[in-house]
C-alpha cells in the first residue's frame, strides 16, 4: 500500500526540548487516520511538519510524494485546518470563499458554495459572528474545497459541543469518501477516532508507540485475566511466540495483562504446568483501553515494565 506520508528518523527540537524524536512512520494513502496522544506528545508538531509549517531538525518527512511546502504545487496537495480553526473575523463567509479561490489553483468553487448552502451558513455573515461550530465548518469547507490529496486536521473539534462535533465528523467522513481524499486527524476523543477513522497512530512522549489499521489493532490485542502465584509472585500464561505485554494490572489475587499477539488467542490459555495455576480467561479490548495502555506504559515510572519484550520476566 502506498504511503501519503512517510517519515524516517523524524525529529523536531525547540531549543533544548525535543517535541518529536526518532519517528518512523508510514501513513497509508486513501485512509482516514487518527492521531492520538496526551498533551505535549508532539501531535501538533507532527501535523505542522506534514503541512510544511515547520522544518524538521533531524530526519526526513515526505508528503504526497514530495517535501512539505517546497513549492506551490506541493502546497496545493495538502489542506490544513489548525487547532483553533482560524478564520478572519472581519471577512464574510463569501469573502473566505473568494480568498480560497484566489490562493488555491485546484479550488472547487461549486463544492464550496454548495457546502456552505447545505450547512446553512449565510454568505454575508462575518466570520467573527459565527459560532465555534460554524467557524469549524467554514474552515473545513476551505480545506475540502482546496481539493487536496491529504487533509490535515489538528484538534478541529476540541471546542465544539457534542452535537456540533458529531455533525463535523459526519461531514468529514462524507467528504473523504466522496473526494478520495486522505485525512490525518488528531484528537483526544477516542470515540470520535473510532467512529470515523480506518487507521490509528498513538504518539506518546514524542515517539510513535503503535500504528496500524484499527480493525487489525483490535484483533491483535487481548485482555487476559488470571491468578497470581500462590506465593505472591506473578504468574503468566503460555502465549504464542512474538507476543508482547503492553500493560500489567495486579490486585491481591488476580493479574490482568493487555497483550499484543501476532495471531488469535482462542478460548482459555494456560500457564505452564510448573506454576500449577488455573486457566486464564481471555477477552477483547476496546480501542480506548488499547490507547490508554500504550499511553500509560510510556510513562517514565513504567518504562521498565513496558520495555520487557517477552513473558519470561513474568515467570
Amino acid at each position: 500500500m502506498s504511503a501519503v506520508l512517510r517519515a524516517r528518523g523524524l525529529g523536531k527540537r525547540y531549543r533544548q526540548r525535543w517535541a518529536l524524536a526518532d519517528c518512523d512512520l508510514d501513513v497509508p494513502a486513501g485512509k482516514v487516520v487518527g492521531l492520538v496522544g496526551p498533551n505535549g506528545a508532539g501531535k501538533s508538531t507532527m501535523l505542522n511538519l506534514a503541512a510544511g509549517m515547520l522544518a524538521p531538525t533531524t530526519g526526513t518527512i515526505e508528503v504526497c510524494g514530495g517535501r512539505p511546502g517546497q513549492n506551490p504545487a506541493q502546497l496545493a496537495k495538502v489542506g490544513f485546518v489548525a487547532q483553533d480553526t482560524p478564520t478572519y473575523a472581519a471577512l464574510s463567509v463569501a469573502d473566505h470563499l473568494a480568498l480560497g479561490a484566489r490562493l488555491n489553483p485546484c479550488w472547487d468553487d461549486a463544492l464550496a458554495r454548495d457546502r456552505i448552502h447545505r450547512i446553512g451558513l449565510d454568505p454575508a455573515q462575518p466570520a467573527g459572528r459565527l459560532s465555534g461550530g460554524q467557524r469549524a465548518q467554514l474552515a473545513l469547507t476551505l480545506g475540502i474545497a482546496k481539493r487536496p490529496e491529504l487533509l490535515v486536521l489538528d484538534e478541529p473539534v476540541a471546542a465544539l459541543d457534542p452535537l456540533a462535533r458529531r455533525e463535523f465528523m459526519e461531514d468529514l467522513t462524507v467528504a473523504a469518501q466522496a473526494h478520495a481524499m486522505g485525512v490525518v486527524l488528531s484528537s483526544h476523543l477516542v470515540s470520535d477516532i473510532e467512529r470515523v477513522c480506518d487507521h490509528l497512530i498513538v504518539l506518546v512522549a514524542s515517539r510513535v508507540q503503535v500504528a496500524g489499521d484499527i480493525d487489525a489493532l483490535l484483533a491483535s490485542h487481548h485482555r487476559l485475566t488470571g491468578p497470581r502465584h500462590e506465593h505472591g509472585g506473578l504468574s503468566a500464561p503460555a502465549l504464542p511466540d512474538g507476543s508482547h505485554i503492553v500493560s500489567t494490572t495486579r490486585t491481591d489475587d488476580r493479574t490482568t495483562l493487555l497483550v499484543r499477539t501476532a495471531g488469535p488467542v482462542d478460548g482459555p490459555v494456560h500457564a505452564p504446568a510448573e506454576l500449577a495455576v488455573a486457566s486464564w480467561s481471555t477477552g477483547p479490548v476496546p480501542l480506548e483501553d488499547i490507547v490508554l495502555a500504550y499511553m500509560s506504559a510510556s510513562r517514565p515510572a513504567l518504562a521498565d515494565r513496558a520495555s520487557r519484550p517477552t513473558l519470561e520476566s513474568l515467570r
